[in-house]
């Protein structure tokens, strides 16, 4: 059992630091990411294919055989709690596990299959985990959030309120491999249960609610008598149906609520994107609409930007834009589309990549001094004086990608986003 919780965090400890490097843009050769449920989850709705689809299966067949060992092995965001709480080292209590998280869940859901992910990337794992790397307000807030919650409850997030979780734990409660104690040697201590950082252990009844345990495998060498096991768990004799049992009202309110987020999905991206600014998109965005309503703010793109252009969530933007204010996309990189875990941005060529408009200069002519260095640094020729006085923008050729506004010397030049994206014939 020992080597069980050292193999677990072992695993843990190198998805930890890959983690760590791909967000730092140092090292991202293989999508560490795309094993992410909430992105994968998205990624086979927007574009099913063979690989991200295997991904999927492979991860639920996993749950079912040996139960969450995802949250806390695999989630940025478990592992982060994990970390805070080896900080504040405090005994826990057991925690029933809460009907709201299916209720939750269903509104994420709902919403996210409906067309929107505003609410999605609100309870996602992943999405908070990028949140808070990205040190902005706004993360500094939620993972302050987290601290308190890890403070004051351990991994209730994971138990209680994750829409991942609570997905992963319909599956894990029926899982083959289940942490179990044997009544016959437990006396009740309490030792495993201040241990579980979920809650999931109730001494008194010596029993694991193996819906919530995320396998950490933290109690396994707690017990002084040895009384907790990981094993095949036996069948439960057989429930007869009855329609007055709360499982089936509960399954009932998610099922309704999880139709009407639905429903309501599109509606309400398309009333959020109603005080949404222009913004100019990375290349694969394909529009406004669907970039809104799909990116999940994970920020890797942001932290993998080699120019620094696309910028995080702010006031007038609820998604991750860019911004040429200091810097401009790059002619020869496409990363961005490349490493986008979730399909809000999709997948392109370098070569498909240099011909998709983002965007269109536009030239200040009581500003130009026409110096003509934007014409000599256009790397697609789309900028031209002839017959004129000012450099004139070829809209057949310009794709937005900034390099003439940084190279003016007197800011007569500006990109302007389009709502959205073409791809130019050559």
């Amino acid at each position: 059992m020992k080597k069980l919780r050292i193999l677990r965090i072992t695993l843990a400890a190198i998805i930890g630091l890959l983690t760590i490097l791909c967000f730092a843009g140092l090292f991202y050769p293989i999508h560490i990411m795309d094993i992410q449920l909430g992105a994968l989850i998205q990624k086979n709705w927007l574009e099913l294919t063979l690989a991200s689809a295997a991904l999927l299966i492979v991860l639920i067949i996993l749950t079912f055989f040996v139960g969450r060992i995802y949250c806390s092995t695999l989630c940025p965001l478990g592992l982060l709690q994990e970390l805070l709480m080896l900080v504040f080292r405090r005994p826990l209590s057991p925690k029933r596990s809460r009907c709201w998280k299916y209720l939750i869940a269903a509104v994420a859901f709902g919403t996210l299959f409906g067309g929107s992910a505003l609410i999605f990337r609100q309870l996602d794992p992943y999405s908070i985990f990028g949140s808070v790397i990205g040190a902005n307000i706004l993360g500094i807030t939620t993972l302050l959030i987290i601290v308190a919650l890890v403070w004051l409850w351990g991994r209730v997030f994971c138990a209680n309120i994750c829409p991942i979780g609570a997905l992963l734990g319909l599956i894990s409660k029926h899982a083959l491999f289940q942490v179990q104690i044997d009544k016959d040697k437990c006396v009740s201590c309490g030792a495993c249960s201040r241990k579980c950082p979920t809650g999931s252990i109730f001494f008194k009844d010596k029993t694991v609610d193996n819906e919530t345990c995320i396998k950490c495998f933290n109690c396994l060498n707690t017990c002084p008598r040895k009384a907790l096991s990981y094993h095949t768990h036996k069948a439960k004799k057989e429930i007869k149906f009855s329609p007055q049992r709360r499982q089936l009202l509960i399954g009932g309110s998610a099922l309704a609520l999880f139709v009407l987020a639905a429903k309501s999905g599109i509606k309400f991206g398309e009333k959020a994107l109603q005080s949404v600014k222009a913004a100019i998109l990375p290349a694969g965005a394909k529009n406004l609409d669907h970039f809104a309503n799909r990116c999940l703010n994970c920020n890797l793109c942001v932290q993998n930007c080699p120019h620094q252009v696309i910028k995080p969530a702010d006031s007038e933007h609820p998604f991750v834009h860019l911004d040429y204010s200091e810097n401009f996309c790059s002619y020869k990189c496409h990363k961005c589309s490349d490493i986008c875990p979730s399909g809000a941005l999709q997948k392109m060529t370098l070569e498909l990549k240099r011909r998709t408009q983002i965007g269109i200069a536009q030239i200040n002519p009581d500003q130009c001094v026409r110096c003509g260095l934007c014409i000599m640094k256009c790397p697609r020729e789309a900028l031209t004086r002839e017959g004129h006085t000012v450099p004139q923008v070829l809209t057949d050729k310009c794709i937005g990608c900034g390099l003439c506004q940084n190279t003016c010397p007197v800011k007569a030049i500006t990109i302007k986003g389009l709502s959205t994206q073409i791809v130019l014939e050559k």
